[in-house]
């Protein structure tokens, strides 16, 4: 199904780019980082998919439209 690549394809990135190789001493630490992260993907994180574009960047210039 289309839907389950887009959503493999995140969660690949998510465990490349935050976890593999990190611990947490708590699940409240890893929650706050996960939450850091999730800003972070939508607000920095340029994409070529999204032609250079951050998430956030491409959902305001498609609502502009």
């Amino acid at each position: 199904c289309i839907d389950n690549a887009a959503t493999e394809q995140l969660f690949g990135h998510v465990k490349d780019e935050f976890y593999r190789g990190r611990e947490w001493e708590t699940f409240e630490d890893f929650k706050r980082d996960l939450e850091e992260y999730i800003v972070h993907w939508n607000t920095s994180r340029r994409q070529v998919r999204l032609k250079g574009l951050t998430p956030e960047e491409f959902r305001d210039q498609a609502l502009a439209a």
